[in-house]
């Protein structure tokens, strides 16, 4: 059974125990899945309405990027146990000798590439996210507006604490120029990410007053 088939209340368990997995990683997925489902139902309550007709079209298209993007961050939850299952064959791998332990720091390497990879994807479905919610800003049934903010904000959630599992892996990552590749992207994507999330957060406490 995958993490994302759990009950939440299995789920919030399996996170508070002493397994390695689900963790950080998973935690953000899931956040991230809370917050674009948000967007989703928002435009759930607005598709239909004669009174937003005008706003009809969008908020269909948005409704079907929000569900295709919370699918993703589901997976996303897998994504990353299977990843820090690499990264736990490394641990167990013998170390007794000089060959032992240099077969151990090369597999290190390629198992940190492979922990990269989801919280890196996260980072990149989260700005993708934040741009969709965005577009329903006061263009949506305005009695769910404060969900659109709360989306936001967990989108932003996601968004920092995936740049965290980043940062954790590059720590460990030798290859200089990659370790710079990520370093720089990882960095705009925050930056990007944040200021829309801000932006949009904003504008809902203004609609709500």
């Amino acid at each position: 059974m995958t993490y994302y088939d759990l009950s939440v209340k299995e789920f919030v368990e399996k996170l508070g125990s002493g397994d390695p997995t689900p963790g950080g990683g998973g935690s953000s997925a899931l956040n991230a899945a809370l917050g674009i489902a948000l967007t989703k139902m928002v435009t759930e309550f607005t598709v239909g309405k004669k009174r937003y007709a005008e706003h009809n079209e969008l908020n269909e298209r948005v409704l079907k990027e929000a569900e295709d993007l919370m699918n993703k961050f589901l997976q996303g939850i897998e994504d990353d146990r299977q990843a820090f299952d690499e990264v736990g064959k490394v641990y167990a791998m013998p170390r007794g000798t000089e060959e032992e332990k240099e077969a151990r720091r090369v597999a290190m390497q390629e198992a940190t590439l492979v922990a990269l990879k989801p919280p890196f994807d996260l980072m990149e479905l989260c700005v993708e996210a934040l741009k969709v919610t965005e577009e329903i800003v006061g263009k949506s049934n305005p009695n769910v507006a404060s969900d659109v903010g709360v989306a936001a904000v967990q989108l932003k959630g996601a968004l920092q604490s995936s740049w965290v599992s980043v940062v954790v892996n590059l720590g460990i990552l030798k290859d200089e120029d990659l370790k710079a590749q990520y370093q720089e992207r990882g960095e705009a994507l925050l930056a990007e990410g944040s200021e829309i999330a801000d932006r949009v957060y904003e504008a809902i406490i203004e609609q709500v007053k």
